[in-house]
């Protein structure tokens, strides 16, 4: 990690303006945060949703995560379900989602053929070739068209380009936050407050136990001008060649997932979710920075040995990397329960359950922070061991968790009650209702909770 402590000064005393008063502010618009938002205000709550970038949709969006994966369990069972099914029906009307038709969901080299360069294989199969399932390549601008206006119909108070500062402390309850804007530093007060900010800020600034992990960093980019049906072409009809440049580009980039380019609904634009960089910590902002320039050295190294080598790429031109920087792992929630990766590979199911991934149950005990009241968590930062974290990280879930933390607050607010004595049979029947799988009847291949030493 880079060196942080250096001097230290002296801040004068401020008034700080309240500029909203909210049932719940959730902090952090990302693809959780979103799901929080609009899951609140439909259950009635006024909400504000605060974010520091220009657009919503975080990783999603200006993060360029560009698929949509982790959403079924064995037999391609659709089990992650809720706001992010909407998301996916939106964005294909306007055709900025692409997904198999259950028809093809298939093992066989026909559909993979067809359907693997859009992302959409069951990467946990060793076995080639790998199962087609329910995945969804989309494109980043259509997400931030939905996210609007799922923002804008459930009537959510959206406050861009304010950064989170501080969390507002009484008594071990959290009452709201403070954000550093252009115009300075301003407060909002709010009854709840949920987290999903990625990093745990508001958690961290409130007091709550937390560890530090650490994972890959990726600038995550696009290129254009692609032709897609050459380079399949290429890639099925002379496999060995294709590997062995493969190989080379591989090396180039200097890290990636089996498939360094997958398709996007938009024609000869082409996603690639690389170069991995280990060792960076991704809220340095020293390391951030220099991780901004290795990535783009990496990835203009892939281009041009793209160009001069691969069939179908030799127009191929730098579209842009993404916004954000891809980070996938810092300060990790050590709450109510932490979720061990023996608790996800064993797919061992838990009563409280609100949400889902894949195979794996979230409990509600590890959204929620210890001896911290009106805070709740949502998304990759959630109560979780490291290498855990690492297997159930993925947009959809994150999204499942989002929509429960926001079904919770409103029914510690209609009860008057802390978050923690919401009973989560009443968050898994408002879930139920929304459309969504908490978890609550778990799959014929998950462990019941009763048969594992807790």
């Amino acid at each position: 990690m880079a060196e942080q402590t250096r001097d230290h000064i002296l801040s004068k005393s401020e008034q700080i303006p309240v500029v909203a008063a909210t049932d719940v502010v959730v902090i952090g618009a990302g693809p959780a945060g979103l799901s929080a938002a609009v899951s609140a205000a439909r259950n009635g709550c006024s909400v504000t949703l605060v974010e520091r970038y220009h657009h919503l949709g975080g990783m999603a969006s200006g993060g360029m995560v560009l698929v949509l994966d982790d959403m079924v369990n064995e037999g391609n069972e659709i089990v992650t379900t809720g706001i992010v099914t909407e998301f996916v029906d939106r964005m294909e009307s306007q055709d900025g989602a692409v997904y198999p038709p259950r028809e093809d969901c298939l093992t066989n080299w026909e559909m993979w053929q067809k359907w693997s360069r859009w992302g959409c294989i069951d990467f946990h199969k060793t076995g080639m070739p790998q199962p087609i399932i329910h995945a969804v390549a989309f494109d980043p601008d259509c997400w931030k068209r939905v996210s609007l206006d799922l923002v804008r119909e459930a009537g959510v108070n959206l406050r861009l380009h304010s950064w989170f500062s501080e969390a507002l402390i009484e008594d071990n309850r959290v009452t709201g936050i403070i954000v550093q804007t252009k115009l300075g530093r301003q407060a909002i007060k709010a009854g709840m407050v949920i987290d999903a900010s990625g990093d745990l800020d508001v958690a961290a600034s409130a007091g709550a136990s937390f560890i530090n992990g650490q994972y890959i960093v990726t600038t995550v980019f696009r290129l254009m001008d692609v032709d897609t049906d050459r380079a399949e072409a290429f890639e099925y009809s002379e496999p060995e060649a294709y590997k062995k440049l493969d190989r080379e580009a591989r090396r180039r980039i200097g890290g990636a997932w089996g498939m360094w380019w997958l398709k996007t609904p938009l024609p000869g634009v082409v996603w690639c979710n690389c170069p991995h960089m280990p060792g960076y910590d991704g809220i340095s902002p020293e390391d951030m920075v220099a991780a901004e320039f290795e990535g783009r050295e990496r990835m203009m190294n892939l281009l041009h040995f793209a160009r001069e080598n691969l069939p179908g790429f030799e127009s191929a031109k730098m579209l842009g990397a993404a916004e954000q920087m891809g980070i996938r792992q810092t300060r990790l929630l050590q709450g109510e329960y932490v979720v061990t990766k023996k608790d996800v590979a064993s797919r061992r199911y838990f009563a409280d359950s609100v949400c889902r991934g894949r195979d794996y149950y979230t409990p509600y005990r590890a959204l929620l922070p210890k001896g911290i009241d009106n805070l709740i968590v949502a998304g990759r930062h959630y109560s979780v061991d490291s290498d855990a974290q690492k297997l159930s990280r993925e947009i959809p879930p994150c999204m499942s968790q989002g929509e429960a933390a926001g079904v919770a607050v409103s029914l510690a607010l209609n009860a008057g009650t802390a978050l923690r004595d919401v009973d989560a049979k009443l968050i898994q029947k408002q879930m139920r209702a929304q459309g969504a799988d908490p978890g609550d009847v778990p799959s014929a291949n998950a462990l019941i909770e009763d048969t594992v030493t807790a």
